[in-house]
């Protein structure tokens, strides 16, 4: 009676062990929104709970075939048979679905991710808006418009390593078919402002650059013509001083 007990709790552990990997395994997964990435690696953690607690269960059927095998060796030889299947099968099944739940927990990580980067992104991006914004309007003052330059390419100066990751991690899911429409929507958006902000104050960087080479020439114009302005007034005040008739001096000087 004890052996064919034993016998249907290998037959149930068995079933039950076909239908996880029928409910867990075999299904095919769609994630098209990160709910239902969301849902799928919580179904996975649930699962993966679910299989490994059936451990002790597997150790009790296993402790009680030894006995069994112990004192009944011709009962207990085919149960063990038995055993070894199940135990075979249990084992790959934990493997299997350790596997896939580390799977979508990896891919769920990469996606947080993803939108970390794109928010620290964002945010570089919404900067250098305004400091594009900030260099229209400038008062006609050589340190206003060296400021605005300073200020625009020190943000300018961006390293590109958070676009870098975007680029791949996007890819990444994109190529495992994971929320690969609301990525490549996201990734459009992205790059198509910052290459329009990056385009945009590139240009303005270079006009300011232009504007203060123009403010830095006309400055020193108007400083060297000063100066000969001073030399010829002290010339001239020489002149006066000296009671030096006009017609005596050089023409220019006249």
């Amino acid at each position: 009676e004890k052996a064919v007990n034993l016998k249907k709790d290998l037959a149930e552990m068995q079933e039950w062990m076909t239908q996880a990997e029928e409910e867990y395994l075999e299904k095919d997964f769609e994630y098209k929104s990160p709910e239902e990435l969301e849902n799928a690696v919580e179904e996975m953690k649930r699962a993966k709970e679910d299989v490994l607690q059936k451990e002790v269960r597997v150790k009790i059927l296993k402790d009680n075939i030894k006995m069994l095998a112990a004192k009944l060796p011709s009962s207990g030889q085919d149960l063990s048979t038995e055993l070894n299947v199940v135990l075979e099968n249990y084992q790959l099944l934990c493997n299997r679905i350790r596997g896939k739940c580390h799977t979508l927990e990896e891919v769920w990580s990469c996606w947080i991710e993803l939108l970390q980067y794109l928010d620290l992104e964002t945010s570089w991006l919404n900067n250098l808006e305004e400091r594009v914004q900030m260099t229209e309007n400038l008062p006609d003052k050589m340190d206003a418009v060296n400021d605005a330059l300073e200020s625009l390419e020190s943000v300018l100066r961006h390293p590109a390593d958070n676009r870098t990751q975007i680029r791949e991690l996007g890819q990444t899911l994109i190529d495992g078919g994971i929320l690969d429409d609301i990525i490549s929507e996201k990734l459009e958006a992205f790059n198509a402002r910052y290459e329009e902000l990056s385009h945009l104050a590139v240009s303005r960087q270079i006009a300011l650059e232009q504007q203060l080479q123009t403010m830095r020439e006309t400055d020193h114009m108007l400083q060297v013509l000063q100066e000969n302005l001073a030399d010829l007034d002290r010339q001239l005040t020489s002149y006066l001083t000296d009671r030096v008739d006009a017609f005596q001096m050089p023409q220019e000087a006249q």
